[in-house]
């Protein structure tokens, strides 16, 4: 295990900058994820750290050495591809072994560590088959054994769960966090899931544009972002057009259709257009009215298992999606109900347009 040390990273391809400056400290034995949109550079950074890809300028290193020249077998870096990337005429164990046996493991040492892999991701009942038997998520697994067994410095995870049907995820998000809780291992894990990083990770470096937007653990990205970015990137947002009424401190009220709708976070002057994002989570759906609730009519009813999904009206023409317990009080609105709203201001942004135009651009 080492700490992983970026300092002003960046890969330029001709005129295009697709990795802008990035510097970034993860400590021994963190799980960091690299999250963003497509095109954000992440994928980009995780294969310099592997030498896979040479920087344009920057120094990457593992701990005390630089590793930025060195080529990929000398970096002791293990990789998760996010195709498997097994050999399809090799065993389960073979496949494991095939990385030891180029590093010149062999006999009782190289079988120790084939037994132990295979162990640690609860497959060392699987060892003599081929990966055609297993399903997808067994297959994850033999590839994260293989990328382990070296023992590695850093472990990289290429997008490793974007090829898995959705309850798999789920089962191999818990594996990886039993697995991190056994290894301690520093690892970079990119995704463009917001869900598998919040989850996974201890902290979360979130992309636009090829530059760090911010840092942070998932708790304070998602109740504390840094910028409006983050604010309509992280969770489930509904996107609005309003003007500023009222500065209120470091927050205010924005008059969005007709209604107005307090914000706790609000950085531009009374009378600015803004884009106000309000996350849906955040809207809570009351059959009798409620103190300083905003009233609204239901326009559609989904059910999605444990929550009831809305369309609410506000106001003519402004819509907004809501959330509530598929077993609670508001569970089975019929269209056309009055209700009220209670929205938390944590929860509502105030997006300039400039700052709107910026993120569209570099995203």
């Amino acid at each position: 295990m080492a700490k992983l040390t970026l300092e002003r990273l960046h890969k330029r391809y001709g005129e295009l900058s697709v990795v802008d400056d990035v510097s970034l400290s993860i400590a021994d034995g963190e799980f960091l994820s690299l999250l963003g949109p497509s095109g954000c550079g992440k994928t980009t950074i995780l294969r310099m750290v592997a030498g896979l890809v040479d920087p344009s300028g920057g120094t990457i290193r593992i701990g005390d050495q630089d590793v930025t020249q060195l080529p990929p077998n000398k970096r002791e870096i293990g990789l998760v591809f996010q195709s498997y990337a097994l050999f399809p005429h090799l065993s389960v164990a073979e496949n494991v072994a095939f990385g030891l046996r180029r590093r010149g493991v062999s006999g009782n040492e190289l079988k120790e560590r084939v037994t132990s892999a295979l162990a640690l991701v609860r497959l060392s009942a699987y060892g003599e088959r081929k990966p055609r038997e297993l399903s997808g998520g067994q297959q994850q697994r033999v590839a994260i054994a293989r990328a382990v067994a070296p023992r590695p410095r850093v472990l990289l995870f290429d997008e490793p769960l974007s090829n898995l049907d959705a309850q798999l995820r789920d089962e191999m998000q818990i594996e990886l966090k039993r697995l991190q809780s056994q290894l301690h291992l520093t690892s970079v894990f990119v995704t463009h899931d917001q869900q598998e990083a919040l989850s996974l990770s201890d902290r979360v470096c979130v992309l636009a544009g090829g530059r760090i937007q911010q840092i942070a653990t998932p708790e304070d990205l998602y109740h504390r972002p840094a910028n409006a970015f983050i604010a309509s990137f992280i969770g489930k947002p509904n996107r609005l057009v309003g003007d500023v009424a009222e500065r209120r401190g470091v927050g205010g009220v924005l008059a969005v259709g007709g209604f107005r709708l307090p914000s706790a976070q609000v950085d531009a002057p009374v009378g600015t257009e803004v884009d106000v994002i309000v996350r849906q989570e955040a809207v809570q759906v009351h059959r009798h009215p409620v103190t300083d609730g905003i009233p609204a009519t239901i326009s559609l009813r989904s059910f999605s298992g444990a929550h009831v999904q809305y369309v609410v009206t506000v106001a003519p023409g402004v819509e907004l999606l809501a959330q509530a317990p598929s077993t609670g009080d508001a569970a089975s609105l019929a269209p056309a109900t009055q209700v009220w709203l209670d929205i938390d201001p944590a929860a509502v942004f105030a997006l300039p347009k400039r700052e709107t135009q910026k993120r569209e651009t570099h995203a």
